[in-house]
C-alpha cells in the first residue's frame, strides 16, 4: 500500500523564505571561502602577496626591482618547469614563451666569433618591454660558461600593391619556296673536280669523283 504524503503546516510567507535563503547562502559561501583559503595560498596566481613571497623564496624566484606583480606570479608558477629546462637550447626558448615574451632565436658557433658567445635574436619591442626580466633569465637559466649577447631585429611593415596586367603578341614568318637546281656533270677526263653553285642565301659545293654522269637534280 502506497504511503500517503503528509502536508506539514507552513507559516512563512514568500518574502520571509527569501530572506532565510539568502542568509543561508551567504553563510555557507563564507564557510567555503574559509575552508578554501589554505588551498588558495598554494596557487601563485591567487595567493596573497605575503604567501607569494614565501612561495618565491621556496622556488628561488625572488621578485626583482620593478617587476610587475602579475609577471612575478607567473615566474613563481613556472619556477620548477623553468629550472628543468635550464641549460638546453630548446628549453631556454620554452622559458621565454612561458613568461609571455614570445619566440626567440639563438645563434651559436658563429664564424669569426668566439665559441662561447651565444646571440639571442629578439625584436625591439621584446627588448624594451622586458629589460630587467631578460637579464634575470640569462643569469638564472643560461648555460654555464657562455656569454650572451642581444641581437635586436626591427620589423618594418611593408605593403605591396597588386595590379592586373596583360599583353598580346604576334609574329610573322616568310617561307621561301623550294629551290630546284639542275647541275650538269661533264666528262673532262679527270677523276676528281669541283662544281660550285652560288645562290643567295644557299651555297652548294659538289665534288664529282666518277665521270660519265649526265645530270644531278637537287630539290
Amino acid at each position: 500500500m502506497a504511503a500517503t504524503p503528509e502536508k506539514l503546516p507552513f507559516w512563512f510567507s514568500d518574502e520571509q523564505v527569501s530572506i532565510v535563503k539568502n542568509a543561508a547562502t551567504a553563510w555557507f559561501a563564507k564557510l567555503r571561502a574559509w575552508a578554501m583559503f589554505p588551498v588558495a595560498q598554494l596557487d601563485p596566481r591567487t595567493c596573497s602577496v605575503t604567501a607569494l613571497k614565501e612561495l618565491a623564496w621556496q622556488r628561488d624566484a625572488d621578485r626583482f626591482s620593478g617587476e610587475p606583480l602579475e609577471l612575478h606570479r607567473l615566474r613563481v608558477e613556472y619556477a620548477y618547469q623553468n629550472a628543468k629546462d635550464a641549460g638546453s637550447t630548446s628549453g631556454f626558448e620554452r622559458i621565454f614563451q612561458r613568461l609571455g615574451i614570445g619566440a626567440i632565436k639563438q645563434h651559436q658557433r658563429m664564424p669569426g666569433v668566439d665559441w662561447d658567445v651565444i646571440d639571442i635574436e629578439l625584436t625591439d619591442e621584446q627588448l624594451t618591454k622586458y629589460p630587467g626580466l631578460l637579464d634575470v633569465l640569462v643569469r638564472k637559466y643560461g648555460r654555464t660558461c657562455r656569454r650572451y649577447r642581444w641581437r635586436v631585429v626591427t620589423r618594418i611593415p611593408l605593403s605591396l600593391t597588386v595590379r592586373e596586367f596583360g599583353n598580346t603578341y604576334e609574329y610573322d614568318y616568310i617561307q621561301q619556296p623550294s629551290l630546284r637546281l639542275e647541275l650538269e656533270a661533264y666528262d673532262i677526263g679527270s677523276s676528281y673536280y669541283f662544281d660550285t653553285v652560288h645562290e643567295e642565301p644557299l651555297f652548294i659545293t659538289l665534288a664529282m669523283i666518277e665521270t660519265g654522269i649526265d645530270s644531278i637534280t637537287i630539290i
